[in-house]
């Protein structure tokens, strides 16, 4: 019964494994992009604004 075990959890530890290897690495995939999303908002009301002062009528 003891190998049965054994031989069940290295079966199932590479899966997990790579699992968890994706979940990390797409975990920092979508954390990158909403960074990203933010800074690029935050530039772009940055560059409105500017325009917004430099040409007040418009």
């Amino acid at each position: 019964m003891n190998d049965f075990w054994a031989n069940a959890i290295w079966s199932l530890a590479p899966t997990v494994l790579i699992g968890l290897i994706f979940w990390f690495v797409m975990r920092a995939v979508i954390r990158a992009d909403r960074n990203e999303r933010k800074a690029y908002a935050r530039i772009e009301a940055e560059e409105r604004a500017k325009i917004a002062r430099e040409h007040p009528a418009a």
